[in-house]
Parts: C-alpha cells; sequence; structure tokens
C-alpha cells in the first residue's frame, strides 16, 4: 500500500511538473510573438518610438538612435517593417535567448522567412535582431 502512494504522489509530481512546463512554454510563446506583432504593428503605422520600445540594449546601442534604427529596418528589412501577412512557427530555445521562426508575406507579394533572436530584458522580451530569407510562394 505505502508502495502504491509512493508510486502515486510520485505520478503526480510529474504530471504537475509537465503540465507546468507546457504552461510556462504558453507563456514564453505568448509573450514573443505579441513583443514581434507588437513591433510589426508600429512599423505598420509608422511609430518609430514604439518599434524603438520592442527592440533589445544591444541593437539599440549598434544603431544610436531611434532614426537610424527606423531607416536600418526601412532600408533593408522591408518584409519586416511592411509586413503585410505573418505566421508564428517554431520556437529554438538556446542558453541566453529564443529564435522565434516568422513567416511573412512583405512588399510587391513576397514570401520570407524570419529568424528572430529574442532576448530577456526584466520580464520582457525584446528583439535582439532578424535574420531575413526567403520564403516558399506559399504562406
Amino acid at each position: 500500500m505505502k508502495r502504491a502512494i509512493a508510486l502515486i504522489s510520485v505520478f503526480l509530481f510529474f504530471a504537475v511538473m509537465t503540465a507546468g512546463g507546457h504552461a510556462d512554454n504558453d507563456t514564453i510563446d505568448d509573450a514573443i510573438q505579441n513583443t514581434i506583432l507588437s513591433q510589426i504593428e508600429a512599423f505598420a503605422n509608422d511609430d518609430r518610438e514604439a518599434a524603438w520600445d520592442y527592440a533589445s540594449e544591444g541593437i539599440k546601442q549598434q544603431s544610436g538612435s531611434i532614426d537610424t534604427f527606423y531607416d536600418m529596418v526601412k532600408l533593408s528589412y522591408a518584409p519586416v517593417h511592411r509586413a503585410s501577412s505573418i505566421e508564428f512557427m517554431e520556437r529554438i530555445p538556446h542558453p541566453g535567448f529564443q529564435i522565434q521562426v516568422v513567416r511573412l508575406l512583405g512588399p510587391e507579394g513576397k514570401h520570407w522567412i524570419a529568424h528572430y533572436q529574442m532576448v530577456k530584458n526584466g520580464d520582457d522580451w525584446k528583439i535582439g535582431g532578424v535574420g531575413l530569407k526567403e520564403g516558399p510562394s506559399s504562406i
């Protein structure tokens, strides 16, 4: 009887830990996706300050100013700057950061795959960089 209770206790412990892990992953997914969506919305509204707020400290230091940051995104990351459709794919955890894979429909109807490097800053997720490559023609 004691062994059965011990096995049930172990089973319940792992069931709770597993459920908690999924909840944590869902929370991370939601936070990361909300950050990305919010920045894309800021770009769509030409809200430079809001877009800047979602950038990591490293990006802010590299850019030096809101205007330099915004102009760099506008010129070099047009699919991010003017995304008309977005689909979240997998999130890939790494020590110290996460990669969120996103499919984008950019200007001129071209499809892109974006790899967002997401970094934690206090309680918030910030965008530490974006790698782009042309994607398949269907989204």
